[in-house]
């Protein structure tokens, strides 16, 4: 029945659509205006043109200057320079190139704007001309492409050299959940329909799994700085994604499989805190979060910086909401604060007390 009275309204919707066209077309024909644009229609046009241009260009330049202040700052990843690299050059061509075939466009626009008398003049091909502005486009974006692939390919190496650090990314609606592999480096087997809240057990890791046992889950991410990270990622329920802005890294949480995503950072928290670059930032990026943050009963610090996991897929209404402070440190502080948490096998063994 609902599928008939749509299919209705469609209908009824189109024949109004119709009949308003047939009485617009026989307005028209008790009118004496000319459907010929003048001189005067195609000088105005002309002029309209190059208003536009200057438009376009400055709300192009107050863009960068009202805007470019609330860029992120310097990567702290060892790959992130490599990226903002290609992201800057790449951003650089766009503009240039923009640049000038928007000014070409709007100026022949209004030089060669119709004019009574003046006759258009046809050619039919130049050869030299179509090949130049051909090949340069064809060269540029080649160049491109290739950097691309090379940089992805280098970024998306995740592989088990140089000791890295495996840590679990567990997403949720709407909260993130870490799970490092412990002593042995080496995550255990987990599945969502073995979780057991009663358990504690609440990313569903297999007890029986000797993997398993030493691995400690967090909800607060500790990073060693300088040391190469190698993360697999879940997700629980929908489609989420892992972004660490800072790090220029993102990746993917899909439901029933593994993700993975790789990076060094290269600066501790405390070291991006004393960066003057940073804190200019954080003053006015922050202070939006921490008077929102005011009218929920929170209080943060605004001007204190602090790397952050966010989801970068809209994943339901709290979306928005679902984040996890990262910190990064020295090798020994974070080797100090793992020797502080709780193995899963301890906390399982606490919870069936």
């Amino acid at each position: 029945m609902t599928t008939l009275l749509t299919l209705a309204v469609l209908v009824l919707v189109a024949i109004a659509i119709w009949q308003m066209t047939k009485i617009f077309e026989l307005s028209q024909l008790k009118t004496d205006v000319s459907e010929i644009a003048t001189d005067k229609d195609n000088k105005y046009n002309g002029y309209l043109l190059f208003a536009f241009l200057i438009f376009i260009y400055g709300i192009t330049i107050f863009s960068f200057y009202n805007y470019g202040k609330t860029l992120l700052p310097e990567a702290a990843s060892e790959h992130g320079g490599q990226y903002d690299k290609l992201m800057l050059v790449s951003m650089a061509i766009i503009f240039f190139v923009q640049t000038i075939t928007q000014a070409l466009l709007h100026y022949f626009g209004f030089k060669y704007r119709g004019e009574k008398g003046k006759r258009a003049l046809f050619y039919a091909d130049n050869d030299r001309l179509e090949f130049i502005w051909t090949i340069i486009p064809v060269i540029v974006l080649a160049g491109l492409i290739l950097w691309g692939l090379y940089s992805w390919t280098n970024i998306m190496d995740v592989n088990d050299e140089d000791d890295p650090l495996v840590v679990e990314l567990y997403a949720q609606q709407f909260n993130w959940t870490a799970r490092y592999a412990g002593a042995d480096n080496t995550l255990g087997n987990a599945n969502v329909r073995m979780i057991d809240i009663d358990k504690a057990n609440v990313l569903g890791l297999d007890e029986s799994d000797t993997y398993a046992h030493d691995d400690v889950i967090v909800k607060e991410l500790h990073l060693p700085v300088g040391r190469k990270v190698n993360f697999k990622m879940r997700s629980q329920d929908v489609l989420h994604s892992a972004y660490m802005p800072h790090f220029r890294a993102q990746m993917n949480c899909v439901p029933g499989m593994i993700t993975e995503f790789s990076f060094t950072p290269i600066y501790t928290t405390e070291e991006m805190r004393q960066n003057p670059d940073v804190a200019e930032k954080v003053k006015r990026t922050n202070k939006l979060r921490a008077e929102k943050a005011a009218e929920s009963g929170e209080t943060i610090d605004p001007w204190e910086f602090d790397y952050i996991l966010l989801c970068n897929k809209i994943c339901g209404k709290s979306h928005y909401n679902m984040q996890m402070k990262i910190i990064v440190e020295t090798e020994e502080e974070f080797n100090e604060w793992m020797a502080s948490q709780q193995t899963f096998k301890s906390t399982v063994m606490a919870s069936a007390q």
